[in-house]
């Protein structure tokens, strides 16, 4: 499969999808942001700079400070796929990322969703 077209999407362009999805479902646009946060380690002014010079899927997560330790703790489908066996590490990144917003839209706990 050519993942090449969503690698090359900008964050920036999915972004306003993810606070979308959450809002519709009650959450809050900081959830979403505590998500991010976590699972790639910007803090707010650098994830704000990330979203304004609009970088693609692939250079947000090669430029993320660090990917959380504990991202092997999810599990699950999504978009058909088990997440915790996508071979392509990008790939596995950003569906890790719309697993962990779709358990917030589905009303899942913070404290369960960041996998504490």
């Amino acid at each position: 499969m050519d993942n090449t077209r969503v690698f090359r999407m900008a964050f920036a362009s999915v972004y306003p999808h993810y606070i979308t999805k959450a809002e519709k479902k009650g959450r809050t646009k900081e959830e979403v942001h505590a998500i991010i946060h976590w699972l790639t380690g910007y803090d707010e002014h650098t994830l704000q700079q990330q979203i304004a010079t609009k970088v693609e899927f692939e250079t947000f997560f090669a430029q993320a400070p660090r990917i959380n330790p504990n991202v092997s703790k999810i599990t699950g489908v999504i978009c058909g796929y088990r997440v915790e066996e996508i071979e392509d590490k990008l790939m596995q990144q950003i569906r890790y990322l719309d697993k962990l917003v779709d358990e917030l839209a589905r009303g899942k706990a913070m404290d369960k969703i960041l996998r504490k």
